[in-house]
């Protein structure tokens, strides 16, 4: 008897495999444990980059409809707008997309500004809502200086790319 020769009992031996089994058990639990909080981890971050991805790419189009305002190049806006776009401005007018464009080629900005710009995702569809701030003269020539809210909403469309359907303009009165 082995054990038996430096002090070990057989029931001391029996009680070492036991605690040593539990131990091996309870070592594999903490792996099983750290290999799934890690995969729940990795699946969350896979589908949070495609919204980030996807808010930053709406953002960006937003800032390059601003940028054609700020220079007053209605064909940076125009890529921008689904053919079948619903836009209502700030005093209620409902247009579509060729009367829009038709407004940004006879309106001139002379200062464009916007604030707050957030973007949230729903899949193949992101809404961006804003401030703007903006003078210029309008269609008929006239100066303005206008405090907006607005919100648009953006689709990706078949082809991959994300175009706005739907743009609203609500006057801040200041």
């Amino acid at each position: 008897m082995h054990g038996l020769a430096i002090g070990f009992s057989a029931n001391d031996f029996e009680h070492f495999k036991q605690v040593q089994g539990e131990e091996r058990l309870m070592k594999k639990m903490w792996i099983g444990c750290l290999l799934a909080a890690v995969s729940v981890v990795s699946v969350a971050s896979l589908h949070a980059k495609p919204a980030d991805d996807t808010a930053k790419a709406v953002e960006a189009l937003e800032l390059q409809w601003l940028k054609g305002q700020k220079t007053n190049n209605p064909d940076l806006i125009a890529p921008l707008l689904a053919d079948k776009i619903v836009v209502t401005d700030g005093d209620g007018k409902v247009t579509d997309k060729s009367e829009t464009i038709a407004w940004y080629k006879k309106t001139h900005f002379d200062s464009a500004e916007y604030s707050d710009l957030k973007v949230a995702v729903f899949g193949d569809a992101a809404v961006a809502t804003g401030g703007f701030k903006g003078k210029g003269t309008d269609t008929m020539g006239k100066p303005f200086e206008d405090t907006d809210r607005w919100t648009d909403t953006w689709v990706k469309m078949p082809s991959g790319k994300w175009q706005c359907v739907a743009s609203h303009v609500s006057r801040v009165k200041m």
